[in-house]
């Protein structure tokens, strides 16, 4: 029983590891943006991390399968934004200026990070909770705002 308790110790460490890796900084540059912007811009921070929110869930159209857990839907939908940003930052040179690309990267990382708090991945991490935490805010004000603003 402690060896399965360790091993998922170890496979939190690994995530966290790999989302302070590639999700962390652009997380906080979006977040930092989204706080910085006027109250013009802010709808666009909020359909971004919508679009990529739906577009990261395990069945994009219609409900998930049942037979996964509110955790389960969590990490599959963190690990699809996971991915998004890792083939982005390939097809990306590394100097390359192209701020729409980044802020839709960023928009990734943000939905990633808020996925991976909702999953309970950073309960050993104080501070990638406190970003986890601003990112699921953002990400609960954006889907709020995108069913106020579509009915």
């Amino acid at each position: 029983m402690f060896g399965w308790f360790k091993s998922e110790q170890r496979e939190r460490r690994r995530k966290i590891r790999l989302d302070r890796k590639h999700l962390e900084a652009r997380s906080r540059r979006f977040l930092k943006r989204y706080l910085n912007a006027d109250e013009t811009l802010k709808p666009q921070f909020y359909r971004a991390v919508e679009e990529v929110s739906k577009q990261c869930q395990p069945a994009k159209s219609g409900l998930p399968p049942p037979e996964l857990g509110d955790a389960q839907i969590a990490e599959v939908t963190s690990s699809a934004a996971m991915k998004i940003v890792l083939a982005r930052e390939e097809r990306i040179a590394p100097k390359e200026d192209d701020r729409i690309s980044d802020f839709v990267t960023d928009a990734c990382a943000t939905v990633g990070i808020a996925y991976h708090r909702a999953a309970g991945v950073y309960t050993m991490d104080k501070e990638m909770q406190e970003l986890g935490t601003a990112a699921v805010h953002l990400l609960t004000m954006a889907t709020s705002y995108m069913r106020a603003h579509n009915e």
